[in-house]
């Protein structure tokens, strides 16, 4: 391919192998690091605030129409707590379970999406939308219940509850390892919740793996899809929805938010006395539990309450 030295240069190939070395950056962290590749590049002093938005946005297009023939690209989105804009390189095409498969063996991916179905199943009810998970909660997927096998529509299982399971260790360490790649975020209370950049590598495989419709699923009734977006934006919405937002009122249906109605962690039922959480049946399987399952658990629990 027949490279534009005005358009391409060695700026911008320090750019995006700076860029590929740390997989998420934001404004302010390319600051620096464009200042010092201009300097170097212009041979002239550049400070980090003289570098732009528009700066970082031009070698991020500059660097989009050299790696999309490789079915990468650098995409954006906003954090949903900090509201900074984060950019990500992606896989644009592949199945990201499957370039994760890559550095992470068969069992960590499978202890993997255990950990994905309790996010968006377990701990996602109509009642409770968490979509994250404690440290608790995970390690004790690291082992997989013959009850929790997924079945595809030919009737086979998949990969996500095959094999031994983990060591509790093995557990931890994964877990960690998917905070240090930058998959996993984890908040000051000890929750795990997909970063940014997961949110938009792992976008259409979260909508086609959790938004399905059961064969059991009566057709004429309607579905609450467990992976929500915004109605402005269209981003996946997986905690502080209305926090975000400079009205209290819905974008779509106008409905006025209630201020006590949250997703994320906050909406987690409350710790009671003795360390039981009012909201979770005691005996729900972690594994696999669907929205209705769990609904369920919710009465059963707050009746026996």
């Amino acid at each position: 391919m027949p490279e534009d030295d005005e358009q391409w240069n060695d700026s911008n190939r320090a750019f995006v192998q700076a860029f590929m070395a740390r997989s998420t950056l934001t404004l302010e962290e390319a600051r620096p690091l464009l200042a010092a590749i201009r300097t170097a590049y212009e041979r002239k002093e550049t400070l980090p605030e003289d570098i732009t938005e528009a700066d970082l946005n031009a070698h991020i297009a500059a660097a989009n129409t050299r790696i999309s023939q490789f079915d990468l690209e650098i995409r954006s989105t906003f954090h949903q707590t900090t509201r900074k804009r984060v950019y990500a390189f992606v896989n644009s095409t592949s199945d990201p379970i499957i370039q994760l498969a890559t550095v992470h063996t068969a069992e960590e991916i499978s202890f993997l999406k255990r950990v994905l179905d309790a996010m968006f199943e377990t701990y996602n009810t109509p009642r409770h939308e968490v979509m994250a998970i404690t440290s608790m909660q995970a390690l004790r997927l690291s082992k997989a219940p013959d009850s929790s096998r997924r079945e595809t529509q030919d009737g086979s299982a998949t990969q996500g509850s095959a094999g031994q399971g983990l060591r509790q260790v093995e557990a931890e360490k994964m877990l960690k390892s998917l905070v240090d790649e930058g998959w996993f975020e984890k908040s000051k209370k000890g929750y795990y919740s997909l970063s940014p950049r997961a949110l938009m590598e792992l976008r259409g495989w979260l909508i086609e793996s959790y938004n399905e419709v059961d064969d059991d699923d009566d057709e004429d009734e309607e579905r609450l899809p467990r992976i929500k977006q915004c109605g402005a934006c269209k981003e996946i919405v997986t905690m502080n929805f209305f926090r975000m937002q400079r009205s209290n009122n819905c974008p779509v249906c106008r409905t006025e938010w209630t201020g006590n109605d949250f997703v994320g962690e906050r909406a987690a039922p409350a710790t009671k006395p003795g360390g039981r959480r009012s909201g979770w049946g005691s005996n729900v399987d972690t594994s696999r539990t669907t929205v209705d399952e769990a609904g369920q658990n919710d009465g059963e629990e707050e009746a026996s309450d």
